[in-house]
């Protein structure tokens, strides 16, 4: 699979700095970053940094996963919702998969999520890890 360099440069804000959209109209918060608002269609919307923490609300456990993605199996991935009340679904890491639970508190982390084979562009992405 080739992945786009153009797009992975395109998407950096969310990617790497977990950047959302905050509507100008209904002053709604969401992620990822959309020209316009999902919940009311405004097309006026500002980025905004989104806070770095937050908690668990609800996950699941993939164990069949795709390839490119099976040596990080099994994958949990979870609703996390952020300090300013906005969710995200991403994955979580550095915990067993029996050590998660709702409530758990969450931070952002930088981390690989996907090499384009051998020889094209590995791509990094925001995922949570549980805080002390």
């Amino acid at each position: 699979m080739k992945i786009s360099p153009a797009r992975v440069w395109r998407e950096k804000g969310s990617r790497y700095r977990l950047e959302g959209s905050k509507c100008k109209k209904c002053n709604r918060v969401f992620y990822p970053p959309k020209p316009s608002c999902p919940y009311c269609s405004h097309s006026e919307t500002e980025k905004i940094d989104l806070p770095k923490r937050g908690r668990v609300i609800s996950w699941t456990v993939e164990y069949v996963v795709p390839e490119g993605y099976r040596e990080y199996a099994p994958i949990i991935i979870g609703l996390i919702e952020l300090e300013d009340g906005t969710k995200v679904l991403a994955p979580i890491v550095d915990v067993d998969v029996d050590k998660v639970y709702e409530g758990m508190h969450v931070e952002a982390v930088l981390r690989k999520i996907f090499e384009d084979g051998n020889e094209g562009i590995i791509i990094y992405g925001i995922k949570f890890s549980p805080t002390i």
